[in-house]
C-alpha cells in the first residue's frame, strides 16, 4: 500500500511562505510527477512528504495513518536524490545492501534482495565494481536499487536525471517507467522538465509559488489547461498565446493555440506570416514565424515542409482547438 494524502500542508521559512497550503491525494500505485519552474516548491513538498522538512501546518497521511510527526525512517518511504550519494569505497552490491545491513538484516536475506534488485536494474554483472567504475546511468540505477531493496510504500525521486546527458536521460526515463510498471509501487517524481512529466506520469501536479495550479492526467492538462500558467508550461514547444484584436475576433481577450493545431498554406489564410527560423527534426519541422499584430508564433508541420527563412506563409488556427482565457488568466469555454 502507498496511498498518500496531504491535508492543508503548509511550509514557511521565517517570513517566507514556500507552501501556502496544499491538499492533494496520491492514489496507491500511481506515478505522480510534481512539475514547475525553479523555486515553485516542488522539492520542498517532496521533502515534507519524506519527513526531511518539518511542516509549519497541516497533516500528511500514508495509508490513512497520520505520519506528520514520524521520523523519515518510520514513514516507509525510499528517496532517490539528484546526487547518487554512493559510497565510493564500497562495491555496487554493498552500496545497494548497506541500509539493510545497518538495519541488522541477516546476510543471506540481504544477498537475496540485492540480487533481485540488481537483476531488475540490469546490474548483475556490475555487483563487484565500485561507483568510480560505472557510468552516470549505472550509478543512478545503483541508487534506485538501494531504494528498491527496502520495499517501501512509495518511492520519492528528486530530479534524479538532472546530472545525466540527453541520451542517458531518455534511457533512464524508460527504465524508471518500466520499473513502476513492474513494481506497481507508488512513485512521486520531481522534475522541472515537462517532457519527463508528460511521458512518465499517471498524474501531473503543476506547481507555481507553492500552489497547485492543476493536477490530472497528462493529456487532460495538455488538452484542457485550467489557466494560462498551465497552458504555457505544459507542452513542448509551448502553446502560442495571442492577445489583442486577433484574439478578440475569437471571443476572448487572450487565446492559445498549440503549434500542431495551425494549418499552413502558401496562398491564403487568417494570418500572413514571415518565416524566421526553420528547425527540421526529420519526422517534424518547427517553424518560428512573425505575424503582424501578433508577434512570433511556433508552428509544427509533419515531415519537411520545404520552407526557408524569409518565406511568406499563411496560417489558420483550428477553431475547435482554440483555448480561450479571461483577463485573470482562467480558461473558459464559449
Amino acid at each position: 500500500m502507498g496511498k498518500i494524502n496531504l491535508r492543508g500542508v503548509r511550509k514557511t521559512f521565517a517570513e517566507i511562505v514556500v507552501i501556502p497550503g496544499v491538499d492533494l491525494e496520491i492514489p496507491d500505485g500511481s506515478f505522480v510527477v510534481f512539475v514547475g519552474p525553479s523555486g515553485c516548491g516542488k522539492s520542498t513538498l517532496l521533502r515534507l512528504i519524506a519527513g526531511l522538512e518539518d511542516l509549519s501546518d497541516g497533516r500528511i497521511l500514508i495509508d490513512d495513518q497520520d505520519v506528520t510527526d514520524f521520523a523519515p525512517a518510520k514513514r516507509g518511504l525510499s528517496m532517490v536524490f539528484q546526487s547518487y550519494a554512493l559510497y565510493p569505497h564500497m562495491t555496487v552490491a554493498n552500496n545497494i545492501g548497506f541500509g539493510l545491513k545497518m538495519a541488522g538484516m541477516p546476510k543471506p536475506e540481504i544477498a537475496k534482495k540485492v540480487a533481485y534488485a540488481a537483476k531488475m536494474l540490469n546490474l548483475t554483472d556490475y555487483l563487484a565494481r565500485r561507483p568510480g567504475q560505472l557510468s552516470g546511468g549505472q550509478r543512478q540505477r545503483v541508487a534506485i536499487g538501494r531504494a528498491i531493496v527496502r520495499e517501501p510504500k512509495a518511492f520519492l525521486f528528486d530530479e534524479p536525471l538532472s546530472n545525466l546527458d540527453a541520451a542517458l536521460r531518455v534511457q533512464m526515463r524508460l527504465e524508471i517507467t518500466r520499473l513502476h510498471q513492474s513494481l506497481k509501487t507508488t512513485m512521486i517524481y520531481v522534475t522541472h522538465d515537462q517532457v519527463e512529466a508528460m511521458t512518465m506520469a499517471d498524474i501531473i501536479v503543476v506547481l507555481n509559488r507553492g500552489n497547485i495550479e492543476q493536477a490530472g492526467a497528462p493529456m487532460e492538462l495538455y488538452e484542457n489547461p485550467r489557466n494560462l500558467f498551465v497552458a504555457k508550461f505544459i507542452g513542448s514547444p509551448t502553446m502560442n498565446i495571442i492577445e489583442g484584436d486577433k484574439a478578440q475576433k475569437h471571443g476572448a481577450p487572450t487565446i492559445g493555440i498549440r503549434p500542431e493545431h495551425i494549418k499552413i498554406t502558401r496562398d491564403a489564410g487568417e494570418w500572413q506570416a514571415r518565416v524566421s527560423i526553420v528547425e527540421r527534426l526529420g519526422s517534424d519541422t518547427f517553424l518560428y514565424v512573425d505575424v503582424d499584430g501578433v508577434g512570433q508564433l511556433t508552428v509544427r508541420a509533419e515531415g519537411d515542409l520545404g520552407a526557408k527563412p524569409g518565406d511568406t506563409l499563411f496560417l489558420t488556427p483550428d477553431p475547435a482547438r482554440l483555448h480561450r482565457f479571461k483577463p485573470d488568466g482562467e480558461a473558459f469555454k464559449p
